[in-house]
């Protein structure tokens, strides 16, 4: 047989992926058999001009069995592809949650959730959560009452439930820890854990907040699947994140802490390459003959404010003189923020939650949208201890100018983007800061 040419195994290692945007639109991209989830969004990210904020995922997504899940930074995307049933596919959105646990990791795990093994004596103090997740030595748990579908049956089972590294476990006793009653569920080496997303209707679930755990090699078969329920957001998130980490450990603080080194040749890809989608524009400084970029951020943040002032006060005194051009500011103030990535239009108010749940519900997730009951006003849509509020931005006038306010009336602003400013920095009415924006990419 004669042998391969270098040009033929370089062909041969490359493979075709089509990713999926929010919008419905595919893009087929060709990469190498060792490249990782983490480096296919960095590559998306350059072809679409966003920004890289180590946010963004690629989501296996399955349609008819209603299941999706954000791959891991490390993950092989050919692998995963490999595994996937033909009507499976890749999407690309952010995930603003992915690694929040290592920065407020309380906020994942209740108290009463966690256990130690008897080595511990019971004696690891909270602070030191996930340092003994981390540490392959030590034997955390989850524990807590999960529902369980029935095979081939739709009703579902209250079972006392145990996450350990081994695996998922449910005791035949009550919350009996006694070997002799615990089951295996499901181990945790060769399968992956997914969120429901057909909703509660279609598997008669007990409470809203579904997730599965899925053999990695099983592609469409729903005989494998385990479907399980916990009671609420909270320990649902703590069971799927428990999972992640006695699964993984230590890679997952490693994609965390340092972007993982690209294998293949993405070095022109390092820097993060800047969008006007992402309202992030390079800073210049036109003040002497030739212009300049600003690096420094802190100058460029001042510089960008400073902007920002200009053209208000330049709007407020337009408005005083009168403009016959088509674009006057006051009409302006209405409609710039719609060149925001925050901005989502006419959008209901089901899928503003739809959105926030999918990148991730953490504290100070937004967007603005606009309101279905008042034509004039608009929603701030914002995510706050893992529940989802609402706040009507009302219009106002004063000496025949337009304002916005989300305290009736008690601080206004110029415009939309003006008003998004200010909360970022000062949380005011609302329950949190602003933080991250809710973000759908074109591809």
């Amino acid at each position: 047989m004669p042998s391969c040419s270098p040009d033929c195994c370089l062909f041969q290692a490359v493979e075709i992926v089509k990713v999926w945007s929010e919008d419905g639109a595919g893009k087929v991209v060709e990469i190498p058999a060792d490249m990782t989830a983490r480096d296919v969004c960095q590559l998306l990210v350059y072809k679409s001009h966003c920004v890289d904020d180590n946010a963004w995922t690629l989501v296996e997504h399955h349609p008819i069995l209603g299941l999706e899940r954000c791959l891991e930074d490390h993950e092989l995307v050919v692998q995963v592809q490999a595994s996937m049933s033909s009507d499976s596919k890749f999407l690309f959105r952010k995930n603003y949650a992915k690694y929040e646990f290592f920065r407020n990791p309380l906020n994942f795990f209740p108290e009463q959730m966690v256990a130690w093994c008897q080595e511990s004596d019971g004696t690891i103090p909270q602070s030191q959560l996930l340092q003994n997740f981390l540490n392959s030595s030590s034997c955390p748990e989850i524990q807590g009452y999960l529902y369980v579908k029935e095979p081939g049956r739709k009703s579902w089972k209250k079972l006392y439930m145990f996450l350990r590294r081994s695996g998922l476990y449910f005791s035949t006793k009550g919350t009996s820890k006694e070997p002799r009653h615990l089951q295996l569920l499901s181990d945790l080496d060769d399968s992956n854990i997914f969120t429901i997303i057909t909703g509660r209707k279609l598997h008669n679930a007990p409470t809203d907040y579904q997730f599965s755990i899925k053999p990695s090699k099983a592609r469409g078969d729903c005989k494998e699947l385990k479907m399980l329920c916990a009671e609420d957001e909270q320990s649902r998130t703590c069971w799927m994140t428990a999972f992640r980490l006695l699964k993984y450990g230590l890679v997952l603080y490693k994609s965390y802490t340092v972007p993982q080194q690209r294998k293949t040749n993405l070095s022109h890809f390092s820097t993060p390459v800047r969008s006007v989608s992402e309202n992030s524009l390079v800073a210049m400084d036109f003040s002497g003959r030739t212009g300049r970029v600003i690096d420094n951020p802190v100058e460029a943040q001042s510089a960008a404010l400073e902007e920002g002032q200009t053209w208000r006060k330049r709007s407020q005194r337009m408005n005083v003189l009168g403009s016959p051009s088509p674009l006057h500011p006051s009409s302006l103030s209405t409609v710039i923020h719609r060149t925001q990535v925050w901005f989502h239009g006419r959008i209901m108010r089901e899928e503003a939650h739809k959105m926030i749940i999918q990148q991730g519900q953490v504290d100070g997730l937004f967007l603005l949208r606009d309101s279905q009951s008042n034509p004039k006003a608009f929603v701030l849509t914002m995510c706050h201890h893992q529940k989802i509020k609402h706040f009507q931005i009302l219009p106002c006038e004063e000496d025949g100018q337009v304002f916005f306010s989300l305290d009736d009336g008690a601080t206004k602003f110029t415009d939309l983007i003006h008003l998004v400013e200010f909360y970022q920095l000062n949380r005011g009415v609302l329950p949190c800061k602003l933080k991250h924006p809710c973000t759908a990419v074109a591809l």
